[in-house]
Protein backbone atom coordinates (compact mmCIF):
# COMPACT_ATOMS: atom_id res chain seq x y z
CA UNK A 1 0.00 0.00 0.00
CA UNK A 2 3.02 2.57 0.76
CA UNK A 3 4.30 1.67 -2.34
CA UNK A 4 0.96 2.17 -4.47
CA UNK A 5 0.73 6.19 -2.79
CA UNK A 6 4.43 6.89 -3.65
CA UNK A 7 3.71 5.81 -7.15
CA UNK A 8 0.81 7.77 -7.65
CA UNK A 9 1.13 10.81 -10.05
CA UNK A 10 1.64 14.15 -8.77
CA UNK A 11 -1.27 16.04 -10.09
CA UNK A 12 -0.37 19.63 -11.34
CA UNK A 13 -1.68 23.19 -10.47
CA UNK A 14 -5.63 23.61 -11.46
CA UNK A 15 -4.39 26.65 -13.43
CA UNK A 16 -1.58 24.92 -15.27
CA UNK A 17 -3.56 22.01 -15.92
CA UNK A 18 -6.68 24.12 -17.60
CA UNK A 19 -3.96 25.37 -19.42
CA UNK A 20 -2.79 21.90 -20.79
CA UNK A 21 -5.86 20.65 -21.16
CA UNK A 22 -7.43 23.35 -23.56
CA UNK A 23 -3.71 23.18 -25.45
CA UNK A 24 -4.35 19.72 -26.01
CA UNK A 25 -8.24 20.38 -26.98
CA UNK A 26 -7.13 22.63 -29.61
CA UNK A 27 -4.80 20.36 -30.90
CA UNK A 28 -7.54 17.66 -30.99
CA UNK A 29 -9.54 19.86 -32.71
CA UNK A 30 -7.98 19.43 -36.15
CA UNK A 31 -6.97 15.57 -35.43
CA UNK A 32 -10.67 14.80 -34.89
CA UNK A 33 -11.89 16.97 -38.04
CA UNK A 34 -9.63 15.15 -40.21
CA UNK A 35 -11.04 11.83 -38.35
CA UNK A 36 -14.79 12.91 -38.87
CA UNK A 37 -13.77 13.84 -42.50
CA UNK A 38 -12.86 10.27 -42.80
CA UNK A 39 -15.30 8.75 -40.44
CA UNK A 40 -18.20 9.84 -42.31
CA UNK A 41 -17.03 9.01 -45.72
CA UNK A 42 -15.01 5.72 -45.21
CA UNK A 43 -18.44 3.74 -44.25
CA UNK A 44 -20.39 4.75 -47.09
CA UNK A 45 -17.40 4.46 -49.55
CA UNK A 46 -16.57 0.87 -48.56
CA UNK A 47 -20.16 -0.28 -49.07
CA UNK A 48 -19.95 1.10 -52.41
CA UNK A 49 -16.86 -0.52 -53.24
CA UNK A 50 -17.22 -3.97 -51.33
CA UNK A 51 -20.97 -4.09 -52.20
CA UNK A 52 -23.56 -4.32 -49.07
CA UNK A 53 -23.90 -2.96 -45.60
CA UNK A 54 -23.08 -6.82 -44.00
CA UNK A 55 -19.67 -6.44 -45.63
CA UNK A 56 -19.00 -3.00 -44.46
CA UNK A 57 -19.61 -3.62 -41.06
CA UNK A 58 -17.14 -7.15 -41.11
CA UNK A 59 -14.45 -4.77 -42.45
CA UNK A 60 -15.11 -1.94 -40.35
CA UNK A 61 -14.99 -3.87 -37.21
CA UNK A 62 -11.79 -5.28 -37.85
CA UNK A 63 -10.15 -1.78 -36.70
CA UNK A 64 -11.43 -2.85 -33.38
CA UNK A 65 -9.96 -6.09 -33.53
CA UNK A 66 -6.76 -5.17 -33.82
CA UNK A 67 -7.67 -2.27 -31.02
CA UNK A 68 -8.61 -4.78 -28.76
CA UNK A 69 -5.09 -6.58 -29.15
CA UNK A 70 -3.55 -3.38 -28.74
CA UNK A 71 -5.39 -2.96 -25.51
CA UNK A 72 -3.96 -5.87 -23.95
CA UNK A 73 0.11 -5.34 -25.30
CA UNK A 74 -0.13 -1.15 -24.73
CA UNK A 75 -0.40 -1.59 -20.79
CA UNK A 76 3.19 -3.07 -20.95
CA UNK A 77 5.14 -2.38 -24.36
CA UNK A 78 4.25 1.18 -22.97
CA UNK A 79 3.98 1.01 -19.85
CA UNK A 80 6.04 4.16 -18.95
CA UNK A 81 5.41 5.77 -21.95
CA UNK A 82 3.91 9.72 -21.53
CA UNK A 83 0.84 10.85 -22.43
CA UNK A 84 2.53 13.41 -25.20
CA UNK A 85 4.44 10.32 -26.25
CA UNK A 86 1.28 8.78 -26.92
CA UNK A 87 -0.62 11.38 -28.60
CA UNK A 88 2.03 12.20 -30.98
CA UNK A 89 2.34 8.63 -32.17
CA UNK A 90 -1.33 8.98 -32.66
CA UNK A 91 -1.17 11.29 -34.93
CA UNK A 92 1.44 9.46 -36.56
CA UNK A 93 -1.02 6.39 -37.27
CA UNK A 94 -3.70 9.13 -38.43
CA UNK A 95 -1.45 9.91 -41.86
CA UNK A 96 -0.81 6.62 -42.60
CA UNK A 97 -4.08 5.70 -42.33
CA UNK A 98 -4.55 8.14 -44.85
CA UNK A 99 -2.02 7.12 -47.39
CA UNK A 100 -3.49 3.37 -46.85
CA UNK A 101 -6.69 5.21 -47.78
CA UNK A 102 -5.30 6.60 -50.78
CA UNK A 103 -3.78 3.80 -52.57
CA UNK A 104 -7.13 1.71 -51.68
CA UNK A 105 -9.16 4.22 -54.09
CA UNK A 106 -6.73 2.93 -56.92
CA UNK A 107 -7.54 -0.22 -56.21
CA UNK A 108 -10.31 -0.84 -53.56
CA UNK A 109 -9.55 -4.26 -52.31
CA UNK A 110 -10.55 -5.97 -49.22
CA UNK A 111 -6.66 -6.76 -48.25
CA UNK A 112 -5.94 -2.52 -48.42
CA UNK A 113 -9.35 -1.95 -46.57
CA UNK A 114 -8.52 -4.41 -43.76
CA UNK A 115 -4.54 -3.05 -43.13
CA UNK A 116 -6.67 0.31 -43.13
CA UNK A 117 -9.00 -0.69 -40.46
CA UNK A 118 -5.82 -1.87 -38.53
CA UNK A 119 -4.04 0.95 -38.49
CA UNK A 120 -7.22 3.12 -37.43
CA UNK A 121 -7.54 0.93 -34.69
CA UNK A 122 -4.08 1.33 -33.09
CA UNK A 123 -4.94 5.21 -33.88
CA UNK A 124 -7.65 4.87 -31.90
CA UNK A 125 -5.99 3.29 -28.75
CA UNK A 126 -3.12 5.67 -29.12
CA UNK A 127 -5.38 8.53 -28.55
CA UNK A 128 -7.07 6.95 -25.51
CA UNK A 129 -4.47 5.75 -23.39
CA UNK A 130 -2.98 9.47 -24.01
CA UNK A 131 -5.87 11.46 -23.48
CA UNK A 132 -6.97 9.28 -20.59
CA UNK A 133 -3.34 9.17 -18.42
CA UNK A 134 -3.14 12.91 -18.93
CA UNK A 135 -6.62 13.58 -17.55
CA UNK A 136 -6.02 11.66 -14.93
CA UNK A 137 -2.65 13.06 -14.40
CA UNK A 138 -3.39 16.89 -14.42
CA UNK A 139 -6.56 17.21 -13.35
CA UNK A 140 -8.30 16.85 -9.75
CA UNK A 141 -11.54 14.42 -9.41
CA UNK A 142 -14.12 17.28 -8.84
CA UNK A 143 -12.94 18.39 -12.26
CA UNK A 144 -12.60 15.80 -13.85
CA UNK A 145 -16.39 15.21 -15.76
CA UNK A 146 -15.62 18.86 -16.79
CA UNK A 147 -11.98 18.44 -18.24
CA UNK A 148 -13.49 15.82 -20.20
CA UNK A 149 -16.83 17.83 -21.40
CA UNK A 150 -14.10 20.56 -22.51
CA UNK A 151 -12.30 18.02 -24.75
CA UNK A 152 -15.73 16.58 -25.88
CA UNK A 153 -17.01 20.29 -27.03
CA UNK A 154 -13.87 20.14 -29.24
CA UNK A 155 -14.69 17.29 -30.06
CA UNK A 156 -18.15 17.36 -30.93
CA UNK A 157 -17.33 20.78 -33.05
CA UNK A 158 -14.99 18.69 -35.18
CA UNK A 159 -17.45 16.10 -35.87
CA UNK A 160 -20.55 18.39 -36.31
CA UNK A 161 -18.48 20.20 -38.96
CA UNK A 162 -16.49 16.68 -40.47
CA UNK A 163 -19.49 14.84 -41.76
CA UNK A 164 -20.87 18.34 -43.37
CA UNK A 165 -17.35 19.22 -44.88
CA UNK A 166 -16.88 15.10 -46.27
CA UNK A 167 -20.38 15.40 -47.81
CA UNK A 168 -19.47 18.18 -49.62
CA UNK A 169 -15.85 17.52 -50.93
CA UNK A 170 -16.96 14.01 -52.10
CA UNK A 171 -19.71 15.41 -53.87
CA UNK A 172 -17.81 18.43 -55.75
CA UNK A 173 -14.24 17.68 -55.47
CA UNK A 174 -14.06 13.79 -55.23
CA UNK A 175 -12.27 11.05 -53.09
CA UNK A 176 -9.31 11.81 -53.22
CA UNK A 177 -9.59 15.40 -52.00
CA UNK A 178 -11.71 13.59 -49.27
CA UNK A 179 -8.32 12.10 -48.16
CA UNK A 180 -6.48 15.23 -48.75
CA UNK A 181 -8.05 17.60 -46.65
CA UNK A 182 -8.68 14.89 -43.62
CA UNK A 183 -4.53 14.57 -43.58
CA UNK A 184 -3.91 18.06 -43.59
CA UNK A 185 -6.17 18.67 -40.64
CA UNK A 186 -3.88 16.17 -39.17
CA UNK A 187 -0.77 17.70 -40.21
CA UNK A 188 -2.33 21.40 -38.71
CA UNK A 189 -2.99 19.24 -35.89
CA UNK A 190 0.68 18.09 -35.35
CA UNK A 191 2.41 20.99 -36.03
CA UNK A 192 0.45 22.90 -33.15
CA UNK A 193 1.44 20.12 -30.79
CA UNK A 194 5.11 20.89 -31.87
CA UNK A 195 4.31 24.75 -31.04
CA UNK A 196 2.66 23.76 -27.89
CA UNK A 197 5.81 21.74 -26.68
CA UNK A 198 3.78 19.62 -24.45
CA UNK A 199 5.52 16.77 -22.58
CA UNK A 200 4.16 14.12 -20.36
CA UNK A 201 5.59 14.06 -16.44
CA UNK A 202 8.87 14.07 -15.91
CA UNK A 203 9.07 10.65 -13.88
CA UNK A 204 7.87 8.99 -17.03
CA UNK A 205 10.56 10.31 -19.15
CA UNK A 206 12.94 7.31 -18.06
CA UNK A 207 11.21 4.19 -19.76
CA UNK A 208 9.09 4.17 -22.68
CA UNK A 209 8.71 0.65 -23.20
CA UNK A 210 7.50 -2.34 -20.54
CA UNK A 211 10.33 -4.79 -20.01
CA UNK A 212 8.08 -7.49 -20.59
CA UNK A 213 5.24 -9.12 -22.22
CA UNK A 214 3.28 -11.53 -21.14
CA UNK A 215 -0.78 -11.54 -22.30
CA UNK A 216 -1.70 -13.98 -19.84
CA UNK A 217 -0.65 -11.86 -16.92
CA UNK A 218 -2.41 -8.80 -18.59
CA UNK A 219 -5.39 -10.92 -18.97
CA UNK A 220 -5.31 -11.39 -15.44
CA UNK A 221 -4.93 -8.31 -14.30
CA UNK A 222 -8.30 -7.33 -16.85
CA UNK A 223 -9.97 -10.39 -14.14
CA UNK A 224 -9.36 -8.52 -10.91
CA UNK A 225 -10.41 -5.32 -12.30
CA UNK A 226 -13.57 -6.73 -13.95
CA UNK A 227 -14.74 -7.97 -10.74
CA UNK A 228 -14.70 -4.42 -9.44
CA UNK A 229 -15.60 -1.96 -12.01
CA UNK A 230 -18.10 -3.97 -13.73
CA UNK A 231 -20.61 -1.49 -13.91
CA UNK A 232 -18.42 1.42 -15.85
CA UNK A 233 -17.20 -1.16 -18.53
CA UNK A 234 -20.78 -2.23 -19.43
CA UNK A 235 -21.73 1.92 -19.53
CA UNK A 236 -18.82 1.78 -21.59
CA UNK A 237 -19.85 -0.91 -23.69
CA UNK A 238 -23.51 0.22 -24.71
CA UNK A 239 -22.52 3.98 -25.11
CA UNK A 240 -19.86 2.47 -27.71
CA UNK A 241 -22.55 0.15 -29.28
CA UNK A 242 -24.95 3.66 -29.71
CA UNK A 243 -21.75 5.68 -31.23
CA UNK A 244 -20.98 2.84 -33.25
CA UNK A 245 -24.53 2.49 -34.44
CA UNK A 246 -24.68 6.09 -35.65
CA UNK A 247 -20.80 6.20 -37.51
CA UNK A 248 -22.11 3.25 -39.91
CA UNK A 249 -25.54 3.01 -40.39
CA UNK A 250 -26.15 6.21 -39.44
CA UNK A 251 -24.35 7.90 -42.14
CA UNK A 252 -26.05 5.21 -44.61
CA UNK A 253 -29.00 6.23 -43.32
CA UNK A 254 -28.28 10.23 -43.21
CA UNK A 255 -27.01 9.89 -47.10
CA UNK A 256 -30.63 8.47 -47.77
CA UNK A 257 -32.06 11.27 -45.80
CA UNK A 258 -30.03 13.69 -47.71
CA UNK A 259 -31.94 12.18 -50.97
CA UNK A 260 -34.96 12.58 -49.96
CA UNK A 261 -34.52 16.72 -48.53
CA UNK A 262 -31.23 18.69 -48.35
CA UNK A 263 -32.09 18.88 -44.37
CA UNK A 264 -31.96 15.05 -44.15
CA UNK A 265 -27.82 14.63 -44.69
CA UNK A 266 -27.82 16.33 -41.00
CA UNK A 267 -28.88 13.26 -39.29
CA UNK A 268 -25.73 12.73 -38.16
CA UNK A 269 -23.82 16.31 -37.46
CA UNK A 270 -27.60 17.07 -35.08
CA UNK A 271 -26.22 13.69 -32.91
CA UNK A 272 -22.78 15.10 -32.91
CA UNK A 273 -23.55 19.34 -31.84
CA UNK A 274 -24.85 18.99 -28.24
CA UNK A 275 -21.94 18.62 -26.34
CA UNK A 276 -20.19 21.87 -28.09
CA UNK A 277 -22.72 23.69 -25.94
CA UNK A 278 -24.03 21.28 -23.33
CA UNK A 279 -20.10 20.88 -22.70
CA UNK A 280 -19.87 24.12 -21.99
CA UNK A 281 -22.25 23.90 -18.88
CA UNK A 282 -20.72 20.64 -17.61
CA UNK A 283 -17.86 22.00 -17.59
CA UNK A 284 -18.12 24.50 -15.06
CA UNK A 285 -20.12 21.64 -12.58
CA UNK A 286 -17.33 20.48 -10.81
CA UNK A 287 -19.38 16.93 -9.94
CA UNK A 288 -17.39 15.14 -7.28
CA UNK A 289 -19.80 12.10 -6.42
CA UNK A 290 -22.66 10.58 -8.25
CA UNK A 291 -21.13 10.27 -11.58
CA UNK A 292 -22.05 6.64 -12.47
CA UNK A 293 -25.46 7.40 -11.50
CA UNK A 294 -25.77 10.26 -13.64
CA UNK A 295 -24.26 8.51 -16.74
CA UNK A 296 -26.59 5.72 -16.04
CA UNK A 297 -29.96 7.81 -15.92
CA UNK A 298 -28.74 9.85 -18.98
CA UNK A 299 -27.96 7.01 -21.10
CA UNK A 300 -31.76 5.46 -20.53
CA UNK A 301 -32.70 9.34 -21.84
CA UNK A 302 -30.91 8.25 -24.91
CA UNK A 303 -32.29 4.83 -25.59
CA UNK A 304 -35.83 6.46 -25.22
CA UNK A 305 -35.04 8.88 -27.34
CA UNK A 306 -33.60 6.23 -29.96
CA UNK A 307 -36.13 4.31 -29.88
CA UNK A 308 -38.77 7.17 -30.97
CA UNK A 309 -37.34 7.35 -34.47
CA UNK A 310 -40.11 3.93 -34.93
CA UNK A 311 -42.77 6.40 -35.03
CA UNK A 312 -42.22 9.15 -37.41
CA UNK A 313 -40.30 8.99 -41.36
CA UNK A 314 -40.92 13.24 -40.94
CA UNK A 315 -37.85 14.12 -41.16
CA UNK A 316 -37.62 17.08 -39.27
CA UNK A 317 -39.21 14.35 -36.32
CA UNK A 318 -36.00 12.18 -37.09
CA UNK A 319 -33.22 15.44 -36.77
CA UNK A 320 -35.24 15.84 -33.33
CA UNK A 321 -35.02 12.46 -32.03
CA UNK A 322 -31.21 12.32 -33.07
CA UNK A 323 -30.39 15.95 -32.04
CA UNK A 324 -32.07 14.70 -28.19
CA UNK A 325 -30.07 11.54 -28.52
CA UNK A 326 -27.37 13.79 -28.26
CA UNK A 327 -27.96 15.72 -25.97
CA UNK A 328 -28.70 12.66 -23.48
CA UNK A 329 -25.52 11.03 -24.51
CA UNK A 330 -23.16 14.49 -24.42
CA UNK A 331 -23.86 14.23 -20.44
CA UNK A 332 -23.50 10.50 -20.32
CA UNK A 333 -20.02 10.13 -22.09
CA UNK A 334 -17.88 12.55 -20.35
CA UNK A 335 -19.41 11.34 -16.55
CA UNK A 336 -18.73 7.72 -17.34
CA UNK A 337 -15.00 9.37 -18.93
CA UNK A 338 -14.45 10.87 -15.63
CA UNK A 339 -15.34 7.43 -13.35
CA UNK A 340 -12.47 6.29 -15.77
CA UNK A 341 -10.35 9.34 -14.75
CA UNK A 342 -10.81 8.64 -11.14
CA UNK A 343 -10.05 4.68 -11.42
CA UNK A 344 -6.74 5.22 -13.42
CA UNK A 345 -5.67 8.25 -10.66
CA UNK A 346 -5.98 6.00 -8.15
CA UNK A 347 -4.42 3.13 -9.50
CA UNK A 348 -0.54 4.91 -9.67
CA UNK A 349 1.88 2.94 -11.65
CA UNK A 350 -0.20 0.33 -12.73
CA UNK A 351 -3.20 3.06 -14.41
CA UNK A 352 -2.27 1.28 -17.96
CA UNK A 353 -3.91 -1.56 -16.74
CA UNK A 354 -7.21 0.06 -16.55
CA UNK A 355 -7.06 2.22 -19.18
CA UNK A 356 -6.38 -0.97 -21.78
CA UNK A 357 -9.42 -2.73 -19.68
CA UNK A 358 -11.51 0.78 -20.58
CA UNK A 359 -10.31 1.03 -24.06
CA UNK A 360 -11.32 -2.77 -24.61
CA UNK A 361 -15.00 -1.84 -24.06
CA UNK A 362 -14.80 0.45 -26.92
CA UNK A 363 -13.18 -1.70 -28.86
CA UNK A 364 -15.36 -4.74 -28.48
CA UNK A 365 -18.38 -2.11 -29.01
CA UNK A 366 -17.05 -1.29 -32.56
CA UNK A 367 -16.63 -4.95 -33.12
CA UNK A 368 -20.12 -5.96 -32.19
CA UNK A 369 -21.79 -2.58 -33.59
CA UNK A 370 -21.25 -2.41 -36.94
CA UNK A 371 -21.77 -5.87 -37.75
CA UNK A 372 -25.22 -6.65 -35.85
CA UNK A 373 -26.01 -2.38 -37.05
CA UNK A 374 -25.40 -4.05 -40.84
CA UNK A 375 -26.71 -6.96 -40.25
CA UNK A 376 -29.90 -5.31 -38.55
CA UNK A 377 -30.10 -2.43 -41.24
CA UNK A 378 -30.02 -5.40 -43.86
CA UNK A 379 -32.62 -7.16 -42.36
CA UNK A 380 -34.82 -4.35 -41.10
CA UNK A 381 -34.00 -1.13 -42.64
CA UNK A 382 -31.15 1.30 -41.32
CA UNK A 383 -34.22 3.42 -39.22
CA UNK A 384 -35.37 0.58 -37.54
CA UNK A 385 -31.83 -0.55 -36.23
CA UNK A 386 -31.63 2.25 -33.86
CA UNK A 387 -34.67 1.65 -32.54
CA UNK A 388 -33.67 -2.00 -31.76
CA UNK A 389 -30.41 -0.24 -30.06
CA UNK A 390 -32.44 2.38 -28.13
CA UNK A 391 -34.81 -0.34 -26.69
CA UNK A 392 -31.83 -2.20 -26.09
CA UNK A 393 -29.87 0.35 -24.20
CA UNK A 394 -33.16 1.10 -22.08
CA UNK A 395 -33.00 -2.58 -20.75
CA UNK A 396 -29.60 -2.45 -19.85
CA UNK A 397 -29.81 1.31 -18.18
CA UNK A 398 -32.92 0.18 -15.98
CA UNK A 399 -31.02 -3.10 -14.96
CA UNK A 400 -27.57 -0.98 -14.05
CA UNK A 401 -29.67 1.98 -12.35
CA UNK A 402 -31.25 -1.14 -10.46
CA UNK A 403 -27.42 -2.73 -9.46
CA UNK A 404 -24.66 -0.54 -9.40
CA UNK A 405 -23.32 0.01 -6.23
CA UNK A 406 -22.43 3.27 -4.65
CA UNK A 407 -19.24 3.32 -4.88
CA UNK A 408 -16.39 0.92 -6.87
CA UNK A 409 -13.53 -0.36 -4.73
CA UNK A 410 -10.09 -1.45 -5.93
CA UNK A 411 -8.21 -4.22 -4.74
CA UNK A 412 -5.24 -1.80 -3.61
CA UNK A 413 -3.58 -4.82 -2.14
CA UNK A 414 -3.24 -6.97 -4.54
CA UNK A 415 -2.68 -4.01 -7.40
CA UNK A 416 0.05 -3.25 -5.43
CA UNK A 417 1.81 -6.66 -5.51
CA UNK A 418 1.86 -6.36 -9.63
CA UNK A 419 5.40 -6.19 -11.04
CA UNK A 420 6.70 -2.75 -11.65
Amino acid sequence: MKLMRQADPVLVSEDKSWIRLVGLSAVLFFVFLGDAILSDWVPAYMQESLGGPLIMGMVMSFSSIVGLGADLLLPQLMKHATSGRLMTMAIGASLIFSGILMWSIQWPVVLLFLIGMGVWGIYYEFLGFGSQQMVAETVRPPGRSGAWATIGIFKSLAYFLGPILGSWLAISQGNTQVVYFAAGFVVIGYVFWKMLKYVGKEEDKTQELGEKLNIVDEIDHWRVLLVHVWPILIISLVLGLVDATFWTTGTVLSDNLARQHWLGGMFLPFYMLPPVIVGVFLAKWGLKTGKKKMAEKFMLLGGVCLSLLGITDGIWLLLLASLATGIMLSVAWPMMEAVYSDIVFRMGRERKHMMGLSNSTTSIAYIIGPVSAGWLASMVGEKMTFVIVGVFTVVVSLVLLAVTPKKLRLPQGEIAEWKD
